[in-house]
């Protein structure tokens, strides 16, 4: 919700018609106003688009004053404003609430003036405002103001058209007030007209007379209903309604709408109605289209309107209105304002009865389960206030179990009612479900016993069902409650006072609970002996300082108290009685607590056998509840039972353990008895919870909007609102197994078949957790249990976002702005040279956007001089502090900022301003960073919000920032990184996030925003304006959606600087790029560095744990897994094992990873993908800092020099980059793929000149890493294609050698690499034929591993057997010689050979011409020889589509004669044209016996490239 706050009283006329500083505010002088208003009504509506203010015209009486509201500008939509008018200088005795839209007359309604507190709002919780932008109004004390309270919803353009659509304006009664009408009517809906009334609406109502509520109900004498009208007929309530709100049941809705005094009778032109009803969706469409065929003007709406229960909405009365988009927009100002109330629009026609359908069903579930669980609990002993006391504060609370239970032990009146009402819903649930064929086993359960509970009838009318469960349970309640009372919680105040000191501790049982107590007792001063059957558990245990034993035979000698926490009966036994077990060495005296959740026939049992032991052992009946968390911060919920010695002997150590001790009287079994009961309810919650998210998921809601809304209702349970998350995420890391609540629910089961006590609903819910175990999933979370549902009936609840189309959202927002501001940038910061941009990169993926840019990776004062000295626009500081603690993040923000201080003194004339590059899904230290930088830098006239990434896909729209992913925007609030579990946040409205990330310090009515409007249609000069208006110390949003949105603002920003303003940044990469003018380029390839030949494999390292980066490095197996080296690091092995398995783990890696990077296979080490969290955001700040810390030591003690290096995720590549490489600067070259920087390391680094790749971890489709790699692979050796093109672009001549053997082959690659040349190995036929494929086999080996490019070539293939078999057998390129065929032939053979190779990628040489001489027993008279003919060449080339062409122009194979060669150089000039106007390469045979003056000349220096054959 937006407020906004009344400006200062204005000096002048002339200042009242300028916008003040507060959005939406403007003062009116007193020779503008009157002092007084006349009742009268006033209208104000807007003018023609070509004018810039409105006009006041007057209905009904004359008004004493006109009013002008001088706002020199049009109506705008956004941002949604409060318009406050203060009458200066005059007191005024009316508030005048003015509704406006673009199109729709705005009314102005007098209200009486209220007096409150200054600015006293109408709160809306989070969970609703997302989709409901809507501003309260303000009512100041002195002086008093008009409030205009202007309602703009975010929706699309077409939705705003529909809206616009609808010119019929919202009745009003004739003195002026809105007229609202209530048909049919509770205690909520007249307190709903009560605040109607306040706000000063005229309300009138009928009540059926049997709906008319109880006059004794104490709700309802609260209620001020002080001119309320009441009527006779349904038709004189709705008569000139603006809205009409009924609330009817599906029997007497259509005699109520249409009968002869019905709602239709009454309704006026553009009445909107709101109908609460028992229909199901099918007959509110019928109705729906029957009142539209008799009143088309009419608009009807769907609605759900309930008390809010939750701490955010607690008193408020929330209304849930579905239908057509224009209705509940329209709908909305009818509800704006009024106090204690929230509007929410939720979809489509239906919606909202159907969420109420699923509320319902939670509501009856609930209700049946709390009965039973009251009844056995009693049943088992237990005071059911004391029941009472110790479940309303458990897991298996629900809000109908705080509402029921006094009722029930009280025999309230009201709780005929209650059921009634209840089994009414379950009918109606019930229908619908049979309607969308979908199974409700819990309701079904439930639903016969509210049956059975209802059937009690005393002459003729219902009895309380108090008599029928008392003989359906064998308990009277009532009775049961009157029993004498103890308060559990103090008794267990008075047993801590009282209890004996204990030292020594013995604790069996090191699960995810018992790990947690355990280690908060050695926390707690405790000397603690420990089991358990998971070694590498107790070896974490040791860590922490505490003592383990191999046995529970060990554990127990010599203990004071023995804990016991194991997971079900059968473990507790064995680990007492079982193979060495406890008992027998238990010391006399010794006490034993025992934890586990287990039946209390067990506990009772086990108690007589360590009695029966004779050793005065004392046994404390002990379970606990609150999980993992609380267990490990010593604040559990513990229920104790046991006798009066054993409890104060234990009581130390069990108030050691909880937050909240109840101490239970009844001996052991009677703590076990409470524990089953809440476990009865925590279970049915459980799966009640996946009932209701199952069904709505059939029902087409949205799953998440749903439990948002049902969080604030009746149906709410603590589990509902804990489990259907992990449902929502369909994420079942188990917390609580599904197993788990096979047994606990079993143990219900048995106990209620021992007392006799008929448990329907438990027993059901027991059989889905048995489902779900079945199924494979009982070591999933228990949550998991709705796959039962969703296997079933093929629904997923899995709340994906909702979507929102990409491409719709930007193709509504204005046209960007025409200028390129980027230029501008360059002159204008040419003027101030010195203002230098230092960026504080929180970790190396902020150079995402730059190049040509240096990265300091240390701070010192000196290196900050060094650097300010170059006079650089921009430089980059990496501080890596996202890795850190937020004390020691702080700690360095500050430290740097200091050093920048001392080193800009020592550059006269250098300023700087400081930017905290931070991440771009909003993960970070904020605002922690940008306190401690403003504690050493001063306070700034703002700081600026800027998470825009175009190349990650974020985007600012509406102050939402999103997250795209393919082609819909995700808000960032409901993405896996705002789940991070150190920097988690829950809004996605960036104004919210800031109040929620301050924890309110800032709220969200304090932040400014800069709109893409603004940008696009004002440009930079508003920007800056906008920018000089802030007050000092504000904070501001940019929205931006494109580039040339921030270079807009980042020219804006220029301006206001050169003005003297100050401002802290905190933005993602493309701010920075955009703030300094750089201009991008394309992806850096290897060749643009000119990298030499790899003779190593390159090295890929992976950290991150985004699921991005898991996608990213599956496709990266997938697609590289041939050449591609994987070696997986364990993370649970280096961060939560011994230092010795530690440094097994990290060594092996480094083993293997030297081997294949020194094998020149590209080398993948990546981290196994299962995430480790810990407890705290600060447990898994350590975990990450020791998985970085392995990688680190991994990287820094691999010898062998990649050929390059890829670090994906910040954390990682900062810490090898600084830590294992020690390189103290780099600079980015640019980028290796969109948003990839890579950086060239400084030369004091352990690798310097190899390419550095920063990866971030959220950056890139699934295939992007795959890209990168195979972009940068080591390829196992070029191509003659490749050679013979470098050659072209580098004017050189390339040298082919026929070889023969291995001496030849070594002596050829040795001359290439001591030249730096690349060659040509050639194998001739004759050669082939002796040596075979071991003479091609070294020959490929030796290209493979020479530092210079070399290829292997078959030459002179005259034979097309020949030809075909060397095509297998591994060389690069083959010669198909057919000089001595005629043309024709020699074009169909080498043709069909041509055709062949190329299929598999090898590289065609041909012959046209033909040389004299000898080679290798080949001879060729001379006057065999033939020139090769230009316009034949060009033909053949044609017909042929060979690549290299071989050619004749007086050379020969073997020695020339003694005059010399007689070469036709004007035939090979025409030759070289055609060459190289058909892109094929010439080949000159015969150059080993060319004088190398010869070939100096015509080779290299007439620009002539060939291939030689030597």
């Amino acid at each position: 919700m937006r407020h906004w706050r009344p400006s200062p009283p204005c000096p002048s006329p002339a200042y009242a018609r300028q916008p003040t500083a507060a959005p939406g505010a403007f003062d009116l002088p007193p020779d503008e106003a009157a002092a007084a208003v006349a009742p009268a009504p006033v209208v104000v509506s807007p003018c023609s688009h070509r004018k810039s203010h409105c006009h006041i015209r007057r209905m009904g009486a004359p008004l004493q004053a006109a009013f002008v509201l001088a706002a020199r500008r049009p109506f705008i939509e956004e941002p949604p404003q409060v318009l406050n008018i203060r009458i200066c200088g005059n007191s005024f005795p009316k508030r005048l609430v003015i509704f406006y839209s673009r199109s729709e007359v705005v009314h102005l309604v007098h209200l009486p003036v209220v007096r409150r507190p200054r600015e006293k709002r109408v709160p809306v919780p989070q969970q609703l405002s997302t989709p409901v932008v809507a501003s309260s109004v303000l009512v100041p004390q002195r002086p008093p103001s008009i409030a205009v309270a202007v309602v703009a919803p975010l929706c699309s353009a077409s939705g705003r058209r529909r809206r616009e659509q609808s010119t019929e304006q919202p009745p009003t009664h004739p003195r002026g007030a809105m007229s609202v009408a209530f048909v049919g009517a509770d205690g909520l809906s007249l307190k709903l007209a009560a605040s109607f009334l306040r706000s000063g609406a005229r309300v009138r109502c009928f009540v059926p007379e049997a709906d008319r509520p109880r006059p004794a109900s104490a709700a309802l004498e609260q209620v001020d209903l002080d001119g309320l009208l009441r009527c006779a007929s349904p038709a004189e309530a709705a008569r000139d309604a603006a809205l009409v709100i009924v609330l009817t049941d599906a029997d007497v809705v259509d005699d109520l709408f249409f009968g002869a005094e019905g709602i239709a009778k009454g309704l006026c032109a553009g009445s909107v109605v709101l109908i609460q009803s028992t229909l199901l969706p099918s007959q509110l469409e019928k109705l729906g289209q029957k009142l539209a065929d008799e009143k088309k003007d009419v608009f009807l709406m769907d609605g759900y309107i309930f008390s809010g229960l939750s701490d955010e909405l607690k008193q408020q009365i929330v209304v849930i209105a579905s239908g057509r988009q224009d209705v509940t927009e329209r709908a909305r100002q009818f509800f704006h304002g009024l106090d204690k109330t929230v509007y929410f629009a939720e979809g489509e026609f239906c919606t909202s009865s159907t969420i109420r359908v699923v509320n319902d069903l939670l509501e009856g579930i609930h209700f049946v389960a709390s009965i039973e669980a009251m009844y056995l609990g009693v049943r088992a002993g237990i005071h059911p206030s004391i029941i009472y006391d110790i479940i309303s504060n458990a897991a298996g609370s629900s809000r109908i179990f705080v509402e029921l239970v006094p009722k029930l032990m009280s025999e309230d009146p009201l709780l005929i009612d209650f059921l009634n009402s209840a089994k009414k819903n379950a009918s109606r649930v019930m229908d619908m479900a049979k309607s969308v064929t979908f199974p409700l086993p819990l309701l079904g359960a439930a639903y016969q016993q509210l049956i059975h509970g209802s059937s009690a009838v005393i002459g003729g009318g219902s009895a309380s069902p108090l008599k029928v469960w008392e003989a359906a349970f064998g308990v009277n309640i009532v009775d049961a409650a009157s029993q004498q009372i103890y308060d559990a919680s103090k008794l267990a105040d008075q047993l801590v006072m009282e209890s004996k000191a204990a030292k020594r501790i013995g604790f069996i049982g090191l699960g995810a609970m018992g790990f947690g107590m355990a280690s908060h007792l050695l926390k707690s001063g405790f000397y603690v002996v420990a089991y358990d059957v998971y070694e590498p558990t107790m070896a974490r245990f040791a860590d922490l300082g505490g003592s383990t034993k191999g046995s529970p035979e060990e554990v127990a000698k010599d203990v004071e108290i023995l804990i016991i926490m194991v997971a079900n009966e059968f473990q507790a036994d064995s680990v007492l009685y079982g193979n060495a077990g406890a008992v027998p060495v238990l010391s006399t005296g010794t006490s034993v607590i025992l934890s586990s959740t287990v039946s209390p026939g067990f506990m009772i049992r086990l108690n007589r056998r360590l009695e029966a032991e004779c050793r005065e052992i004392k046994l404390v009946d002990a379970p606990v509840s609150g999980g993992v968390k609380r267990a490990a911060d010593g604040t559990l919920t513990i229920m104790a039972s046991g006798t009066d010695e054993a409890l104060h002997c234990t009581g130390s150590v069990l108030s050691v353990l909880s937050e909240k001790l109840y101490i239970i009287k009844g001996g052991c079994g009677a703590a076990s008895s409470v524990k089953m009961v809440n476990q009865l309810l925590a279970g049915v919650h459980i799966a009640s919870a996946a009932e209701a998210m199952a069904f709505a998921a059939r029902l087409n809601l949205r799953t998440r909007r749903v439990f948002e809304i049902l969080q604030h209702a009746r149906g709410y349970s603590w589990m509902f609102g804990n489990r259907v998350p992990h449902m929502l995420d369909n994420d079942y890391t188990p917390y609580s197994a599904v197993d788990i609540f096979v047994k606990d629910l079993g143990i219900v089961s048995c106990e209620s078949s021992n007392s006799r006590i008929p448990v329907h609903v438990s027993s059901i819910a027991h059989q889905l957790f048995i489902s779900g175990s079945a199924s494979g999933w009982g070591r999933y979370d228990d949550a998991a249990v709705v796959k039962v549902y969703e296997t079933l009936t093929g629904v997923k609840v899995e709340g994906k976002p909702p979507m929102i189309s990409k491409e719709d959202v930007l193709n509504s927002l204005p046209a960007e702005w025409p200028e390129d501001p980027i230029d501008d940038l360059v002159s204008i910061a040419s003027r101030s040279n010195k203002k230098i941009l230092v960026v504080l990169d929180d970790d190396p993926t902020g150079t995402q956007t730059v190049h040509d840019i240096e990265v300091l990776t240390e701070w010192t004062v000196e290196a900050l001089v060094e650097q300010f000295l170059k006079l650089p626009t921009c430089f980059f500081i990496l501080t890596n502090s996202r890795s850190m603690t937020c004390d020691k993040a702080m700690l360095l923000v500050q430290t740097i900022c200091r050093n920048l201080e001392a080193a800009a003194k020592n550059v006269p004339g250098v300023s700087y301003t400081v930017v905290l590059r931070g991440d771009s899904t909003l993960r970070g230290h904020f605002p922690e960073e940008a306190d401690a930088a403003v504690s050493v830098l001063g306070e700034m006239d703002a700081w600026i919000i800027c998470p825009f990434f175009l190349q990650g896909g974020r985007y600012t729209i509406n102050d939402i920032h999103y997250v795209a992913e393919s082609d819909r925007l995700i808000p960032a609030g409901e993405t896996e990184f705002a789940k991070d579990a150190a920097f988690g946040y829950k809004s996605s409205n960036l104004r919210q996030w800031v109040e929620e990330k301050t924890k309110g310090r800032v709220s969200e009515n304090q932040v400014s925003t800069i709109s893409i409007t603004l940008l696009r249609t004002q440009g930079p000069n508003a920007v800056c304006q906008h920018l000089c208006s802030l007050e000092k110390g504000s904070v501001c949003i940019v929205n931006a959606a494109s580039d040339k949105d921030i270079a807009v603002f980042a020219s804006g920003m220029i301006q206001a600087e050169l003005k003297g303003k100050r401002f802290l940044c905190r933005t993602a990469a493309s701010f920075v790029s955009a703030r300094i003018g750089i201009k991008p380029k394309p992806p850096i390839c290897p060749n643009d560095l000119g990298l030499k030949r790899a003779l190593t494999g390159g090295l890929i390292v992976v950290g991150s744990y985004v699921p991005k980066t898991t996608k990213q490095v599956d496709e990266l197996r997938s697609q590289c897994g041939q050449s591609l080296r994987v070696i997986e690091v364990s993370v649970e092995m280096v961060s939560m094992k011994s230092t010795e398995d530690r440094d097994q783990e990290i060594s092996r890696v480094i083993e293997v990873g030297n081997a294949c990077i020194q094998s020149r296979k590209d080398t993948l080490i990546v981290t196994s993908r299962q995430l480790i969290t810990g407890k705290t955001p600060e447990e898994s700040l350590e975990i990450n800092y020791k998985v970085s810390s392995a990688l680190v030591e991994i990287v820094r003690r691999i010898d062998s020099k990649p050929h390059y290096i890829i670090a994906k995720g910040g954390i990682t590549s900062s810490d090898i980059a600084t830590k294992a490489l020690e390189a103290r600067r780099a600079k980015v070259m640019g980028q290796a793929l969109a948003g990839v920087p890579l950086w060239q390391l400084g030369p004091e680094s352990r690798f310097p000149g190899v390419p550095y790749i920063v990866f971030p971890g959220n950056v890139g489709d699934s295939s992007a890493l795959a890209e990168v790699v195979r972009n940068w692979a080591s390829s196992s050796r070029s191509s003659t294609k490749e050679l013979l093109l470098n050659a072209e672009k580098g004017g050189y001549a390339v040298g082919a050698f026929n070889v023969y053997n291995l001496e030849g082959i070594e002596a050829v690659v040795a001359a290439a690499e001591a030249e730096k040349s690349p060659a040509i190995l050639q194998i001739h036929p004759s050669a082939l034929k002796q040596g075979g494929v071991p003479l091609v086999a070294c020959c490929v080996a030796a290209a493979e591993q020479s530092s210079v490019p070399i290829t292997v070539h078959y030459d002179h293939g005259t034979s097309k057997s020949d030809l075909l078999q060397a095509l297998e057998m591994g060389f690069d390129s083959v010669m198909v010689d057919g000089s001595h065929l005629t043309l024709g032939e020699n074009i169909l053979f080498t043709k069909c050979i041509s055709s062949l190779a190329h299929a598999k990628g090898l590289l065609v040489e041909a012959e046209l011409g033909r040389l004299s001489g000898s080679e290798d027993g080949l001879t060729v008279d001379e006057y065999e020889a033939r020139f090769t003919d230009v316009a034949q060449a060009e033909g053949f080339i044609d017909d042929t589509g060979i690549d290299a062409l071989a050619v004749c122009i007086g050379n020969v194979h073997g020695k020339y004669p003694p005059s010399g060669p007689a070469l036709r150089m004007d035939l090979l000039r025409d030759l070289r044209a055609l060459t190289l106007k058909k892109g094929v390469s010439l080949v000159l045979h015969g150059a080993s016996g060319l004088p190398h003056v010869l070939v100096k000349h015509h080779g290299v220096d007439t620009s002539s490239h060939y291939r030689l054959d030597r």
